[in-house]
């Protein structure tokens, strides 16, 4: 315990002594640099104004050289971009639905057979989500109703009630929204979902819209770098991002136990995000977006088919996980974060992991390989709420605490997997614990089908008061958070299912 003790007080030493390193050299030359400034007196000033005077060409050359760096340097700038506010959308309690309310439901109005019901309970039992998760009401109904228009209104519920609450806590105006970006992977119509918010708000003709699909659950960090690259060649402006997903159009209903896994974790939420590159903004914005790295591995076959939309050989429609998708994670997480260390990581960080390369690989020394400590680049981790051995595999290679790992494994206990709104309810959460101050840097990662692993990077541009603010964790905030069991056993008494069925 001790050594431990002693060899993480040497690595701060390390880490201090090279982050600080240019102040370690820089502050002897300064203050001998002052020391010979205080020895010149009133008429060495006016012996280098008189030279000046009589040879001001150095002068205007200094200034003119000041002034081009400043122009380029100002022209090749991008536009900061701001996160102004958020909202995490909170289903009615009406919909909140128990592990034991699933088996009811789809042991009698599902075509499972008894091995197939048994693996869903052991899926259930193990997948760290808690009894108040929320479906929609069209699967919940007595039977289920898995039909188009029932999918059209569990989106609009949804991306109209996040909007609706967005536009509430901002004050913004619609007219001034000249960017909106909706995404949503496994459901689309016509007219698109972005059009329908067009419609509902009546934005401004000239708005830029898109609407992406098929992206995945990390579809929401790609609409993050949508409208970063369009707000950067767009002045003056604000960017709205909707990020939800449809439930009940995609509920399969076949025998295939590789395809009934989404049933169990998928869960129903979504988020809205404003964005702003207005200065006049900085202000009142909550954060500032530092970075995006973007990763697609869709040109290896594995990962690319390793999450999809397929039917089975009944003609069921559902979500196809393979046995690949935890190695095909981990490796583009690795990809991921390969280009994001070089950006972040500090100096210090960087040189142990280069150190380490040269020996292993060039000098074929046995030593372990530097895993990068990005708890030294960032203060929150966001991480995707897919699943428990998601996280757990996560945690594990990025060497996480379990401090670090809570709003993403609370997230999943309370809200289940949301898809690409879940890194929303992550950052809510963390709010909500007031743990958010001045100057925190956030990291988001999300992975998605395709196979796609991207992060967003921001930094937080004041202390984040949650008295402040309306956050859906906000009135049960002081019950988190809990100890979720390795396996949460429950049982199944089918003599209740009218008591829990919802009409």
């Amino acid at each position: 315990m001790a050594y431990e003790k002693n060899q993480n007080q040497m690595k701060l030493i390390y880490h201090y002594s090279i982050t600080y390193f240019e102040y370690l050299i820089l502050t002897p030359l300064i203050l001998a640099l002052s020391i010979h400034l205080s020895t010149c007196t009133l008429g060495d000033a006016f012996n280098l104004y008189n030279n000046l005077k009589h040879n001001p060409i150095p002068l205007l050359l200094f200034t003119s050289l000041t002034i081009i760096l400043s122009v380029i340097y100002y022209m090749s700038h991008p536009r900061d971009v701001y996160l102004v506010n958020y909202t995490a959308y909170k289903p009615s309690p009406s919909l909140m639905t128990t592990k034991e309310q699933f088996m009811l439901f789809v042991t009698k109005y599902g075509s499972f057979s008894e091995d197939n019901l048994e693996f869903q309970k052991k899926i259930l039992e193990r997948s760290g989500l808690g009894d108040k998760t929320y479906f929609p009401e069209a699967v919940r109904r007595r039977p289920p109703d898995h039909s188009f228009g029932e999918a059209s209104k569990e989106a609009d519920l949804v991306m109209f009630g996040a909007v609706d609450e967005l536009l509430a806590k901002t004050g913004v105006k619609t007219k001034d929204i000249g960017i909106l970006v909706v995404n949503c992977s496994s459901f689309t119509r016509v007219p698109s979902l972005s059009a329908a918010i067009v419609n509902r708000y009546k934005l401004r003709s000239d708005i830029v819209s898109y609407t992406l699909s098929g992206m995945g659950c990390s579809a929401g960090v790609i609409s993050v770098d949508l409208a970063k690259r369009l707000l950067q060649v767009s002045p003056n402006t604000y960017a709205l991002l909707v990020s939800i997903e449809v439930l009940g159009l995609n509920w399969y209903q076949g025998k295939n136990k590789h395809m009934v896994l989404p049933n169990c974790i998928f869960r129903m939420g979504g988020a809205a995000v404003l964005l702003s590159n207005r200065s006049s903004d900085r202000g009142r914005s909550k954060y500032q977006l530092l970075r995006t790295v973007r990763t697609h591995k869709g040109a290896d076959d594995k990962s690319y088919r390793c999450v999809s939309n397929e039917e089975d050989e009944e003609k069921s429609l559902g979500l196809s996980l393979t046995k690949d998708i935890m190695a095909v994670a981990g490796e583009t997480l690795k990809t991921n974060i390969t280009t994001l260390g070089p950006l972040v990581l500090p100096i210090s960080e960087q040189l142990l992991f280069l150190t380490t390369s040269v020996a292993r690989n060039i000098f074929k020394l046995k030593i372990k390989p530097h895993v990068p400590d990005f708890k030294l680049a960032f203060e929150h981790f966001c991480i995707h709420s897919g699943g428990k051995a998601v996280l757990d595999e996560v945690e594990k290679n990025l060497e996480l605490t379990k401090w670090h790992m809570e709003p993403s494994r609370m997230t999943l206990y309370r809200f289940g997997n949301i898809s690409s709104s879940s890194i929303w309810y992550e950052l809510a959460y963390s709010e909500a614990k007031g743990r958010i101050k001045k100057g925190d840097r956030v990291w988001q990662i999300a992975f998605g089908s395709g196979f796609k692993c991207n992060s967003a990077v921001w930094r937080a541009l004041h202390n984040i008061n949650p008295v402040n603010d309306k956050n859906p964790w906000m009135d049960e905030i002081n019950d988190f958070p809990v100890e979720v069991p390795r396996v949460d056993t429950f049982h199944v008494d089918l003599s209740i299912l009218e008591e829990h069925v919802h009409h």
